[in-house]
């Protein structure tokens, strides 16, 4: 017979589902925009992750950032710096999709809109970095800090200096004007899918998909405890 979870059992499983939703889309966003369009236009690859805003995949691109703004609202905490973070981090989303990179052609609007784009791209990924550095690493005072839990907080740690790292070479590329590829890859799309998988990896961590503990403690807050 089944036993249905009381209410805060209920709550914590809603918010390890929205955290595994969060890393799950960031994850497979890089490779649900680009291996499409490449078999679809014959091999061909955007520059950045962006730039598939002016593609066929415009609409995955858009719809990805807003579900992830969405998830992102729903994850509320119990601390006023979880809250902040989670509304900060959310509306930074809905810019970058709202607000496109600039095309190859732009007009003077769709630079001025660019620049907002690129704005809203860096805080959005500082503040995931700092969920990663600061938020994620934290413990309940009803909770013990197992061996699983400081493997997770290695973890993060690890995701928040790539993303930080990501940023930092982002912004090289942008006002060096760096001309390369990797693996055929522009630098920008491999550096913004590598902050990607460093945010999606350490939000699947936190929704246990991985280094879950392995005995049964109370359960956690919604962000920023473990």
């Amino acid at each position: 017979m089944l036993i249905a979870p009381n209410a805060k059992e209920a709550t914590t499983l809603t918010y390890l589902m929205l955290r595994k939703a969060v890393g799950g889309i960031a994850v497979l966003l890089p490779f649900a925009l680009a291996i499409p369009w490449w078999l679809l236009r014959d091999h061909a690859l955007q520059s950045s992750i962006s730039d598939y805003y002016y593609t066929g995949m415009r609409n995955l691109f858009v719809g990805s950032l807003c579900a992830i703004a969405m998830f992102l609202l729903c994850c509320r905490g119990f601390d006023w710096k979880d809250e902040l973070a989670g509304m900060f981090s959310a509306l930074c989303a809905l810019g970058v999709a709202f607000f496109p990179t600039t095309p190859v052609s732009p007009s003077a609007f769709q630079r001025e809109v660019g620049w907002a784009h690129y704005a809203f791209a860096a805080l959005l990924f500082l503040t995931l970095a700092y969920f990663c550095l600061i938020l994620f690493k934290m413990t309940a005072t009803n909770r013990t800090v197992t061996s699983r839990k400081l493997q997770r907080n290695r973890v993060y740690t690890v995701c928040g200096w790539v993303i930080l790292a990501s940023i930092l070479a982002i912004a090289a590329t942008k006002i060096f004007g760096l001309k390369y590829s990797i693996l055929g890859l522009g630098p920008v799309f491999c550096f913004e899918s590598t902050s990607l998988l460093a945010f999606g990896t350490a939000w699947l961590t936190k929704g246990e998909t991985f280094l879950k503990d392995e005995v049964a403690q109370p359960p956690s807050a919604p962000l920023g405890q473990p």
